[in-house]
């Protein structure tokens, strides 16, 4: 992944998550939003600056959180739903955000579909 840091964070969220397979970008309450197969997986906000809320499970949101909590947060309206928030403008470290968005994909998309991303690569 490029490491230009001066890139648009959405730039980057659109880098990361439409390599994964059937991943397309559509819309979720007026916000830039990644999904598979219309289940949504990530979604770009502007809550305290640029942010991105990912579907994750409430035990590795609540890690997160406990871990860098200046970074992670749990966001407005998907919070209690295990989603988790990682602000953008504080120097994210986009390789872990990539891993975040891979595993939100897993829980989004089909069984069949996410298998894929085990298979090895050409």
């Amino acid at each position: 992944m490029d490491t230009d840091d001066r890139r648009d964070p959405l730039e980057r969220l659109r880098e990361c998550c439409l390599a994964l397979p059937e991943a397309h970008e559509g819309t979720t309450v007026h916000h830039p939003s990644f999904k598979v197969r219309d289940r949504t997986f990530a979604i770009h906000a502007d809550h305290e600056g640029p942010d991105v809320w990912i579907k994750s499970t409430a035990e590795e949101q609540q890690e997160l959180i406990a871990s860098d909590s200046d970074r992670f947060f749990k966001p407005p309206y998907l919070g209690p739903k295990g989603w988790v928030g990682v602000h953008l403008d504080r120097e994210p470290p986009w390789d872990e955000i990539a891993e975040l968005l891979t595993e939100g994909y897993r829980l989004a998309a089909p069984k069949r579909l996410a298998a894929r991303l085990d298979e090895p690569a050409d």
